[in-house]
């Protein structure tokens, strides 16, 4: 389990409690939300450092943007980075940008 897994794990964990606990709904929204971006981030991350293991010219692409070498953190750097420049006009529209963002 790397460190992102980790923390998706502890955030599942934390909104399952609150859910449990019947905790404010506006809080267990919130971190839902959070955790879906997450995930979505995590899932594309992870999908484009596979595809770069087989394809020098997408482990060049991150080495010219200034990200380094080609590990899962500096990947996850790259797609985080692209999520936030998108128009988060809607939740499922921001998730779904991050899903089909290269």
């Amino acid at each position: 389990m790397d460190d992102y897994q980790k923390e998706i794990a502890d955030l599942e964990t934390q909104v399952e409690q609150l859910v449990e606990a019947e905790g404010d709904a506006r809080t267990i929204a919130e971190l839902s939300m959070q955790l879906d971006i997450l995930k979505a981030i995590y899932a594309r991350a992870t999908d484009l450092f596979q595809r770069g293991r087989r394809d020098e010219g997408l482990r060049y692409g991150l080495r010219i943007q200034g990200y380094g070498d080609w590990t899962l953190d500096n990947v996850y750097a790259f797609v985080y980075e692209r999520s936030v420049e998108l128009e988060p006009n809607a939740h499922h529209a921001f998730v779904g940008g991050i899903k089909t963002a290269d």
